[in-house]
């Protein structure tokens, strides 16, 4: 299939990918989806991103956007209808804070958490409590409007929410039963909408010619 869209490279579990699919979906922006197994990266994306990692998005001009985080705004700058992108600057300064936090010691302990046999220096409590620091500073957050930076939904919550599913996901029945009530209820409202179902449907394997039109 030959296009004139933007294409994105994308692995469906993949937390980064999961919110760059999220924000290209509410921006109602229309690309090319290539859904890769991460143990084949085909020679097509490796040969525009080398480091071969997902969400990989190829703009029509042929510039290369590599980083989840640069794709939703990317995304939100051409269209952004639910007003992700605060306008105000202490709720810009918050979001940084909150997603810098997520992508870097929160990713690390939810990497030692979920894949703790790889990591035997330490039981699995130990990696679980590590991240409990970033799952108190949200239930903190939410105690204070009923999203992580205002009473609505924005970029803080959409780039977060698939870090915060995988770890939930991990042991749900502990999670179930913590004294996060308010982060439980936030995870279970945003998991139950219908942008984050449109963006988690199953899609087979691209190969060559068979790609899908999204959104």
């Amino acid at each position: 299939m030959k296009t004139n869209l933007p294409i994105l490279y994308s692995f469906r579990r993949c937390p980064y990918a999961i919110r760059a699919r999220l924000a290209i979906k509410v921006s109602k922006t229309e690309v090319e989806l290539r859904e890769v197994a991460l143990a084949e990266i085909p020679g097509e994306m490796l040969s525009v991103s080398p480091k071969g990692t997902v969400p990989v998005l190829v703009l029509t001009d042929g510039t290369v956007i590599d980083e989840s985080r640069d794709i939703m705004i990317w995304a939100l700058k051409q269209n952004d209808p639910q007003n992700w992108l605060s306008k105000d600057k202490v709720i810009q300064e918050k979001t940084d804070q909150l997603i810098n936090m997520n992508d870097n010691e929160f990713k690390q302990h939810l990497d030692h958490y979920k894949y703790a046999d790889r990591f035997p220096e330490h039981p699995i409590e130990v990696y679980r409590q590590q991240g409990e620091n970033f799952l108190l500073l949200l239930e903190n957050r939410l105690s204070q409007h009923k999203y992580l930076t205002s009473n609505e939904v924005s970029l803080a919550d959409m780039a977060t929410l698939p870090f915060v599913r995988q770890f939930a996901y991990v042991n749900k029945e502990w999670f179930d039963q913590t004294r996060y009530l308010k982060l439980q209820a936030w995870l279970e409202r945003l998991l139950a909408t219908p942008l984050f179902n449109d963006v988690m449907k199953k899609y087979s394997q691209w190969h060559y010619g068979n790609s899908i039109l999204l959104f």
